[in-house]
């Protein structure tokens, strides 16, 4: 069975593309608007799609069912996986009450929460951003920031905007080879000008997280620091994605922003310690100075006082111990993504992932086992495509090397080398498992919504309708790429939906297709904070699940502000410094 996708059933553009916004519109409607559970969100989100696709684009049956099914695998081994991994090391850390020494360690580098929430959201969430992506940077740094007496609402909050300027280079620079793949266009060259557009946001994102906690005195308070974060990241992300590769990008550029501001705060201090005005009473802090109401009911406040708080002295042994969990999951998802390692487990123990056809050749394309029914039977047309091209669908069952089972064995080691037995590592799994079971079943059912959306070609419906801008497209080109993110939840998906459609587009109305593509990589991290997946692994991460769509309406306009700035900065490439758009750029070997 073969079928070509149908971009325009109806013969009017803007009613095609109702229709097929209409998943959107359920789900972000059910999320945000009636507070509905999310997997409950999600399974509705996805049986729209299932109809829209089957009784409006004429998407056969068995097409919809193998791509939903596609997508619930998908989400089940690349995504659940490594959240319920990470939130159970988490859970390890607390039962050894390791969390509370880490909480004071930190806070003898400085008890500020301003100053805090810069190291570990938007610092070492970068790191991990880099090492594993796919969601684990908001758990791991959403339960850590807890740990550090965060509420719940705000370190899920904070960790949702946070995770943007690093996630173009994600899990060792998988969205970047993505979007070179599907676009034919050098992968140097998009690398270089994604780094020429993400490191202002760098800059800006990290102010935008103290602004978000604090009043703009109590932020301009900690301005030296807010650069040193944003100057320290932004500085090395450009320079290693223009002049080293495109791997390592997030990494290197996490840890030099961890190790320069830590030095520079050895030698500067904030005037007064900020703090959260629920946090008076456990520190003994008079009333707070100020106060300022957030959108959702609660209270962002600041308590100014004079003094440092005092914590309990714990030994560097004590402390090591501690932090050892997270240095055990640190380097366990870094060498999982080696693109060398990861290859080596495939090749031992993931099926299908190599095959050698009657004439000796390697099969061409994505690895992995066909998908029935689905792999090759989809085409994507003109206008998305230059000619009809099949849509591979072939899944990669790679157990061992999936980033969920580094993260998951570096549980158990840390468990083990903190004394745990076998039995109470097995009893501590079972409970995070209990826990996690419906935020994992609605991960499943969101990538089973975005597979449909993509197979059907309800993106690429939504992605013309950006198309119709004109000179506006470089703005609004940005936008398609959150939008690929909001839909799909991973930067990677986005560039693999809308990367060949930004080089189409950008070459028909004159504008370097270099700049778009890149532009869709760099708008579609805007778009992380607000797709339901990001926002599920970030409430179940933090145990918060059923605030969903509290979450979902407090970042909603700090996602589109942020993604309008970085069309800005695409615009001014576009028709100011076209210089600035990098052609025949070779990384240094």
């Amino acid at each position: 069975m073969h079928w070509t996708q149908i971009y325009d059933p109806f013969g009017y553009w803007w009613l095609s593309t109702l229709f097929a916004a209409l998943p959107i519109i359920v789900l972000f409607g059910l999320l945000a608007g009636l507070k509905v559970r999310p997997h409950w969100c999600a399974i509705a989100g996805a049986t729209t799609a299932a109809l829209v696709a089957t009784l409006v684009f004429k998407m056969p049956l068995t097409l919809a069912a193998a791509s939903f099914g596609y997508g619930v695998a998908f989400g089940l081994l690349k995504i659940a996986w490594i959240v319920l991994a990470a939130v159970y090391l988490y859970d390890i850390s607390v039962e050894t009450n390791q969390f509370e020494i880490m909480k004071e360690s930190v806070a003898g580098i400085t008890p500020d929460r301003r100053l805090q929430v810069l190291l570990v959201a938007f610092c070492f969430g970068a790191f991990i951003e880099g090492a594993a992506g796919f969601g684990a940077p908001v758990a791991i740094a959403g339960a850590f920031m807890i740990g550090l007496g965060f509420k719940p609402f705000h370190a899920a909050a904070l960790n949702l905007i946070a995770n943007t300027a690093p996630v173009a280079w994600g899990a060792i620079g998988t969205p970047v080879h993505t979007l070179a793949a599907v676009t034919a266009l050098s992968e140097s060259d998009l690398s270089a000008m994604i780094g020429r557009i993400l490191p202002f946001t760098a800059v800006i994102v990290p102010f935008w997280l103290v602004k978000t906690m604090a009043s703009w005195k109590d932020t301009f308070e900690v301005f030296p620091a807010i650069l040193v974060v944003g100057l320290s990241f932004a500085l090395t992300q450009f320079f290693w994605s223009n002049h080293v590769d495109s791997n390592l990008v997030d990494i290197t550029a996490g840890v030099v922003s961890i190790v320069v501001t830590v030095a520079f705060l050895r030698l500067w201090k904030p005037k007064k310690i900020w703090r959260f005005d629920y946090e008076r009473d456990a520190v003994n802090l008079p009333p707070p100075a100020t106060r300022i109401s957030d959108d959702v009911g609660g209270q962002w406040a600041a308590a100014d006082f004079d003094g440092a708080v005092t914590t309990q002295p714990y030994s560097t042994t004590q402390i090591l111990k501690a932090w050892m969990p997270f240095a055990i999951l640190s380097v366990f998802v870094l060498f999982w993504g080696l693109p060398a390692i990861k290859l080596a487990i495939n090749q031992a123990t993931t099926p299908a992932f190599k095959v050698v056809l009657p004439d000796g050749k390697l099969r061409p394309g994505p690895p992995g086992w066909d998908v029935p029914y689905l792999h090759n039977a989809v085409y994507r047309a003109a206008p998305v495509m230059a000619k009809p091209t099949p849509e591979a669908a072939r899944y990669d069952f790679n157990w061992l090397s999936a980033t969920g089972t580094g993260c998951f064995l570096s549980a158990i080691v840390a468990g083990l080398l903190l004394g745990l037995t076998p039995l109470r590592l097995m009893k501590i799994f079972w409970r995070t498992l209990l826990r996690m079971r419906l935020a994992m079943l609605a991960i499943s059912f969101m990538l089973g919504l975005g597979y449909v959306t993509r197979y059907s070609g309800l993106d690429a419906v939504l992605g013309l309708a950006f198309t119709r801008t004109g000179w506006l497209y470089p703005f609004f080109g940005t936008f398609l790429g959150w939008l690929g993110v909001a839909l799909t939840g991973s930067d990677t998906s986005s560039n693999a939906l809308f990367g060949s459609l930004q080089r189409i587009t950008s070459q028909q109305l004159g504008i370097d297709p270099i700049l778009m593509c890149a532009a869709n990589s760099a708008g579609g991290v805007m778009g992380k904070m607000v797709d339901a997946q990001s926002i599920t692994i970030a409430t179940a991460a933090t145990e918060q699940v059923g605030n969903e769509g509290m979450i979902f309406r407090f970042v909603a306009w700090h996602s589109v502000a942020l993604g309008a700035i970085v069309g800005v900065i695409v615009m001014l490439y576009a028709y100011v410094f076209r210089s600035g758009v990098p052609h025949g750029l070779l990384f240094v070997k």
